[in-house]
């Protein structure tokens, strides 16, 4: 409340005043405002720390030529509009593998582990004892919210699996170019994993630039997120 929050010189808004709401419904709904008062609240350091632990800003050593570490910032002193524009993805970026490795940590109980491209007798050639950075009981607590997503009410409700329960996120990022915000380029992401109680497939949808059906992750990313973890899952019995 009341929709939109003035830090600084910059107005942030959300797309509808979403009144007093609790995490979960910042996250079924994509909530800017609700997520930046939060980080308002919580020492910046931390912040940008945790998500390092989760691999972003650094290569995820799977040796493939090229890979970008993508960009996590680092201050001496954060200003308040960096510790709330990070908190919703802009000012930093990242690969599809990294946010996959992330998903892959809340799936597994709070463990990150390494990823991998290959495979020899079973075991991925990056296996190590994964670290635990978040309790089992918080990465439960972060599944179930992210449940809510994909139902009634949030960003991503209109994709649904065959046969089974997933949970995800939705993103939409405004893309830029030499004089800023690209006017009508976005790129729609959908992050999620399947079955939702007991994953066993970790995914990532990105969709560059898109042309149909609208531009909002929950529209273009999430359904294909969906046809492509049902048949997998199928595929695995």
């Amino acid at each position: 409340h009341p929709g939109y929050l003035q830090v600084g010189s910059k107005t942030l808004k959300d797309k509808h005043n979403l009144g007093a709401i609790d995490l979960t419904t910042i996250i079924q709904k994509s909530s800017q405002i609700g997520i930046s008062k939060l980080a308002l609240d919580l020492e910046p350091q931390s912040v940008r720390d945790l998500l390092h632990k989760c691999g972003f800003g650094e290569i995820t050593g799977v040796g493939f030529p090229g890979e970008s570490a993508g960009v996590l910032p680092s201050h001496a002193k954060w200003q308040p509009i960096e510790r709330a524009t990070l908190a919703f993805g802009m000012g930093m970026s990242a690969t599809p593998l990294q946010i996959a490795r992330a998903y892959l940590m809340i799936a597994n109980q709070g463990q990150l582990h390494n990823v991998s491209l290959l495979k020899q007798g079973g075991k991925t050639l990056q296996d190590k004892k994964p670290e635990q950075l978040v309790s089992p009981k918080v990465a439960a607590q972060m599944n179930e919210m992210l449940k809510a997503v994909v139902q009634p009410g949030g960003t991503a409700y209109r994709s649904r699996l065959e046969s089974y329960t997933f949970s995800g996120k939705t993103g939409t990022a405004h893309k830029v170019d030499s004089t800023g915000y690209a006017e009508n380029k976005y790129v729609a992401i959908f992050a999620g994993m399947a079955p939702a109680d007991n994953p066993e497939i970790v995914a990532v949808v990105v969709i560059n630039e898109p042309t149909i059906g609208g531009y909002y992750g929950g529209e273009v990313a999430a359904p294909v997120f969906a046809k492509v973890a049902d048949q997998s899952l199928r595929l695995m019995n």
